[in-house]
């Protein structure tokens, strides 16, 4: 079988280790725009959620912990970490074929298109690169492009987990980039500081 290889997905996985690599060891109990949660409880939220769409997929793996409870400790080696639970996500959808109609999903939606599987698991590393990049005082590595992406996907998915995985829309505002339109769809706000 030729292993499939995402975009969208590369290029959201890569988002997230470009946050995460500049994070320094005094960075991890840092406020971030989700805001029950410091920088360490986002990483392992997001590694949770990668492992957990390569368990959907695979059967087998999946977080060791609840990736809506996450620890507030940085985990022993947060790279790593991160490292394994992007290349297990990538190695699951690698065996997805595009048009596949019936993926396999963590979400209370179930099945979804391949396309949309891959983009729900692309928007969860995108979104959560850039709360620890803004959290930690770095440039968003989240980019228009990538949010042009996104932004279908997260129309699709976003409602029925108002509450639970995303916060209520706040509304557009003149002069939105993609990137600003996506943020305040999904509950978050684009100027946000600590």
């Amino acid at each position: 079988m030729t292993a499939i290889s995402w975009d969208v997905l590369n290029q959201a996985h890569g988002a997230l280790r470009t946050a995460v690599a500049e994070v320094a060891d005094a960075d991890w109990k840092l406020p971030t725009p989700c805001e029950q949660w410091n920088v360490a409880q986002v990483l392992r939220h997001a590694c949770g959620d990668q492992l957990a769409y390569a368990a959907a997929i695979t059967g087998s793996g999946g977080p060791s912990e609840n990736p809506f409870e996450p620890a507030e400790d940085a985990p022993d080696a947060p790279r790593a970490l991160l490292a394994t639970a992007l290349d297990g996500s990538t190695r699951a959808f690698a065996t997805v074929s595009p048009g596949a109609q019936a993926v396999p999903s963590p979400l209370p939606q179930g099945p979804l298109p391949a396309e949309t599987a891959v983009g729900a698991a692309a928007l969860d590393a995108a979104v959560h690169a850039w709360d620890i990049a803004v959290a930690v005082g770095l440039p968003s590595p989240l980019s228009a492009d990538l949010a042009a992406l996104l932004t279908p996907v997260a129309t699709t998915l976003a409602e029925p987990l108002r509450g639970f995985a995303y916060a209520p829309a706040l509304d557009p505002r003149p002069g939105d980039d993609s990137v600003a339109g996506l943020l305040r769809y999904l509950g978050r706000r684009p100027d946000w500081t600590r």
